[in-house]
Parts: C-alpha cells; sequence; structure tokens
C-alpha cells in the first residue's frame, strides 16, 4: 500500500507539473500616465530600449485607447472589462465595488483557476479614498509610495499630493516639487524598488514548478512629480525636445472641453494660473522624457530576469499606459480630456506562438484585455465582460504587418461641471478618420455640445467641425455609434447597487476600521507588520494574542482585508 500511494503521490505530482508548464504565465505591465513618448512608437527623442525590445518580441497597437483618462476609471475598466459608464464611477475617491460588490476581477479570475496572483506597484489606484483590492490577488499587495522625493530639502515635509495619496487629510500641506533630479541609485525612487521586488517575485515563480503565475507590475513613473535618478535627465538634451503644438485649444471648441493643468499647478513652482512660460515648459518636458527613460530601466531590469530565470518562453507580456497625457499642446497638461493626447496609449501584447515584431493599426480599448488574456489562457470568459478579445489579431497572418484596419470604434467618456449647464459628461468615440465628443447632460441626456476632429487631415484636433453643414451625415453616424453603446444592455447577472447614497459613515461608538488601518500604516504599503499593529495598543498584553487570530493566511503581516474583517 505504501508503494502504492507513493505511486500515486508521483503520477499526481507529475500531472500537476505537466499541467502547469501548459498553463501560460501572465506579467502584467502597467505604467502610470505614459502616452506613446517611446522609440518604438517613433519618437525619435524619446530613450526606451526596453519598450523598444519588448515591442520586437510582441504586437505593438498603434490605435488603442483607455476608457477614460484618469486614473482610477481606466484601471477599473482594464481590470473589470467593464466600461466607466457601466460601472458610473468616473473620479478618483469611489472605489469599484461600491458599485458592483461582486465584480470578478481579471486578477481574481485567474486566482480562481489556479494561477498565483501577485501585485507589486500601482494596478489599481490607491489614494484620493480609494483602497487596493484583497480579493484579486493571492498574496498581499507590496505598494511603493507614488510621490517619493530623494533631496533632502523636498523631503523636510509631507505635501499635499503625497498626504492625499495617503488617504490623508492635505489641509494646510505645502505643495512638493513638480520635478527632482538626484545623483541617487535606482531604488532610491519607488519604481526602482517595484522592479527589485518584482525580480525577487520572478525568481520565487520559477522555483514552484506546478503553479503559473499571474504577477502584476505597476510602475509609478513618468506620473508627476518628475523624479528620477540624474543619469536619467543626463540621457536627453532639454533644447532638443520638442515643445508643445499647437499651443491654442481647439477652434470652436466648447470652452469647458479643455483643461489647464489643475493637477500639475498643486506643486510648487508652477503657477497657479495662467501660461506656463518656456523655460519651465522646457523643463517639465525634460522631465517627463526622464521619468520615462528611467521607468523604462527598471522595467528592463524585469525583462532581463524573465528571461535569465527561462520563464520568457512560457509567459504572456502585457505592457500598458492606463491613459495619455498632455505636455503642454493646446494650452494644455496632465490628462483629464477626451482629446487623443490623453486618450491614446500604448499597449504590447507577447505571447507564446504568436505575431512578434509586428504592429497593428486596429482600433482597440482597454475593455478588450481581459477577454485576451482568457483565451490566450484557455480560460472561460466570465458573463460581465464588456469588450472583445484581440487573439485573433495576435495570431499569424491576420493582417499584414502595418497595414490599417478601418473597422472598430473605441469609446471615451470624461466628466465636466461648468456653471451654465451643471454636471455633464462627454461621451467620445474615436473611429479611423474621426473623433466625436457629444457633452450630454448628467440628469437627463440632452445634448449642449459637440465637437468633431478630423484625425486623417487635422491629427493635432486644431479645429473643431461639429458645425459644419457638410459634415452632419458624420456627425449623426457617430452619434448614432454613441446612442447604441450606451444602450446596451448592462452583462446578464451583474450585481449593481445605487452609487446615489453617499457612502455610509461608521456608526456612532463604531471604530472605523478602515480609517484605523490607513493610520497603522506609518510606511503606506498596505499592511501591517507587527510593531504596526502593536504600536499604542490600549491592552498591551492582549493585543499580541489579537495579532496572530487576525493574521488569517500565517504570513506575519495583516493586510487591510485582515485587519478591517477580524475586527468586526
Amino acid at each position: 500500500m505504501a508503494l502504492v500511494a507513493m505511486a500515486l503521490a508521483s503520477a499526481t505530482s507529475f500531472i500537476a507539473a505537466t499541467a502547469a508548464a501548459e498553463r501560460p504565465n501572465v506579467l502584467f505591465i502597467a505604467v502610470d500616465d505614459l502616452k506613446p513618448t517611446i522609440g518604438c512608437y517613433g519618437d525619435k527623442h524619446a530613450k526606451t530600449p526596453n519598450i523598444d525590445r519588448l515591442a520586437a518580441r510582441g504586437l505593438q497597437f498603434d490605435r488603442a485607447y483607455c476608457m477614460q483618462a484618469v486614473c482610477a476609471p481606466s484601471r477599473n475598466a482594464m481590470l473589470t472589462g467593464l466600461r466607466p459608464q457601466t460601472l458610473r464611477i468616473y473620479d478618483l475617491g469611489t472605489n469599484f465595488r461600491r458599485s458592483v460588490p461582486d465584480v470578478v476581477t481579471l486578477p481574481q479570475h485567474f486566482k480562481r483557476h489556479g494561477w498565483r496572483s501577485e501585485a507589486v506597484g500601482k494596478l489599481f489606484h490607491v489614494g484620493h479614498g480609494n483602497h487596493e483590492d484583497p480579493e484579486s490577488w493571492s498574496v498581499p499587495h507590496f505598494h511603493a509610495r507614488s510621490i517619493a522625493y530623494a533631496l533632502p530639502e523636498n523631503q523636510a515635509q509631507v505635501t499635499r499630493e503625497e498626504a492625499l495619496f495617503a488617504n490623508q487629510s492635505p489641509n494646510k500641506l505645502p505643495r512638493g516639487a513638480a520635478y527632482e533630479s538626484a545623483d541617487v541609485p535606482d531604488d532610491a525612487y519607488s519604481d526602482g524598488k517595484i522592479a527589485d521586488e518584482a525580480v525577487k517575485r520572478l525568481r520565487a515563480a520559477a522555483e514552484r514548478k506546478d503553479q503559473p503565475f499571474f504577477l502584476a507590475v505597476g510602475f509609478l513613473r513618468p506620473h508627476l512629480p518628475f523624479c528620477a535618478p540624474k543619469k536619467y535627465w543626463d540621457l536627453h538634451d532639454p533644447a532638443s525636445l520638442p515643445m508643445p503644438t499647437p499651443s491654442q485649444p481647439p477652434k470652436d471648441a466648447p470652452a469647458f472641453a479643455p483643461q489647464f493643468g489643475g493637477e500639475l499647478r498643486q506643486y510648487s513652482g508652477i503657477p497657479e494660473s495662467g501660461p506656463i512660460d518656456e523655460e519651465l515648459t522646457r523643463k517639465l518636458i525634460h522631465g517627463y522624457y526622464a521619468a520615462t527613460s528611467y521607468m523604462d530601466a527598471q522595467l528592463g531590469k524585469v525583462l532581463d530576469a524573465l528571461e535569465e530565470l527561462k520563464l520568457a518562453d512560457n509567459t504572456i507580456i502585457v505592457f500598458w499606459g492606463d491613459h495619455g497625457w498632455h505636455l503642454g499642446d493646446h494650452g494644455i497638461w496632465c490628462k483629464h480630456t477626451n482629446y487623443e493626447h490623453a486618450t491614446r496609449v500604448p499597449l504590447i501584447i507577447s505571447a507564446p506562438g504568436k505575431r512578434a515584431g509586428e504592429r497593428t493599426s486596429a482600433i482597440t480599448e482597454f475593455v478588450d484585455i481581459y477577454p485576451t488574456l482568457c483565451e490566450l489562457a484557455g480560460l472561460e470568459l466570465p458573463s460581465q465582460l464588456q469588450g472583445e478579445s484581440l487573439v485573433s489579431l495576435l495570431s499569424e497572418g491576420s493582417e499584414a504587418s502595418g497595414s490599417s484596419s478601418s473597422a472598430g470604434a473605441a469609446f471615451q467618456v470624461y466628466p465636466r461641471a461648468p456653471k451654465e449647464h451643471g454636471p455633464l459628461l462627454g461621451q467620445a468615440v474615436r473611429t479611423d478618420r474621426w473623433r466625436y465628443v457629444e457633452w450630454q447632460k448628467r440628469s437627463d441626456g440632452a445634448i449642449v455640445a459637440r465637437e468633431l476632429y478630423d484625425m486623417r487631415d487635422d491629427p493635432e484636433e486644431t479645429v473643431n467641425r461639429a458645425a459644419d453643414p457638410s459634415l452632419a451625415d458624420v456627425v449623426a453616424e457617430h452619434s448614432k455609434l454613441i446612442a447604441e453603446q450606451l444602450s446596451k444592455p448592462h452583462p446578464p447577472g451583474l450585481k449593481m447597487l445605487s452609487l446615489d447614497k453617499p457612502q455610509a459613515a461608521p456608526a456612532k461608538g463604531k471604530v472605523d476600521r478602515a480609517a484605523l488601518f490607513q493610520r497603522k500604516d506609518k510606511n503606506g504599503d498596505g499592511q501591517l507588520t507587527r510593531e504596526e499593529f502593536l504600536a499604542n495598543q490600549p491592552d498591551p498584553e492582549e493585543a499580541p494574542k489579537r495579532f496572530i487570530r487576525f493574521d488569517v493566511d500565517g504570513n506575519g503581516v495583516l493586510s487591510r482585508d485582515e485587519f478591517i474583517k477580524a475586527g468586526r
């Protein structure tokens, strides 16, 4: 019997190892605020050798679009497969589970099917009242500070933005530096720490032969502030970098459609209103390119480890920027618009046996990534998904290299609240030649303004042609596309909660454990060490026992979820 048991165990182990080898790993790489200022996308000023080499082993999507040009809604769409209009969340602070509490996220779906899902860096938006999603990950998320400085003068006080990203009050706090060039090693800033941790996770994954991984790596730069080691600033000659054109908003556009850098103006040294002069503009553009090169170098470390550990041949890699960014074009800074610079994003997919070193101009959306990864991994599709798989584009012979695709449409949305109209939603659609926007009242859907840009003859969107009588049919056609998209029913079986009621405040006398967790999490890594948990406990003799009881997975730290649920 003992021999039979040993044989069965050996056979089971062999089968498990074989199954794991057949299931591809997933390396899911998100980059904050990255527009296609990248070498492989044709930017001659960019120094991005590692993104370029990833493109050489995958399919580059030249017309990929986010769903909304701001962090949380964009990432929600990517990670849930649901459009912002379905989630009904257009801000930074509302967690997606307030709307769809039972939705299965992309990493959660892989976790449920046997993958080890891990997150390093920024995946879901954390800050401004929002938080990570413990249900998505097999092990606690590795948090790195979104706002971090290396120079002592910039570390002297906690800044407004640091507080906001740490879910703390920014009241009476100073503005921080918008950029920093310090002669420090890569790991002095967060992206270096994220890369180092990602490499550690890959090394550990290589030792686990019986389980595939879904490793999500979220790099923070080139998000503001543009902080990068000096050597990456030195890669770029600021005098040779392109200055923004055009300098004015689109002619005949609604006055409320552009925005003028409210996010940037939260930083010191930036005028609170009005134009940004040429010298500062050049410094900020230099900072964006330097921060991009810094992030690219950290990506290179992760790709090197993947190849060194011989994991590359069985790993799907998805590389994406969460939205674009205005670098002063149209007088606009940051994201937060429906224009091309804010919504067009880099997207590269490398998958075993699929197209490599090619590019496609097919129009794609972030909601297409969830079904694509499911199909590549052989997983069933959750019924909630609102995108379409891109696997046909990834297959050899699906289209000639470099050919154009005139089919398809990508939809975006952005809210505004001008005094003369009240709350609006800018419903946008990008087709092969046109970008069209309808500004609709949130109360009843009434259209108060339209925009239409000819992306073939006016790729910089300098003139709004929505009122041109000769283009009435184009306006009608695109208006119909938006109406048809908005009229589609919600996915079947998707539980949706009302967002009309404000989040309930804790009952009188009841501790707000989410807020307590934030206060105890001194280093902002999204988990509590034993020391952090025990600090300032009213019953120091009993508190260690609670720590052990709360630590459900026994890993020696408390996740946010463990702390909140165990204390109820």
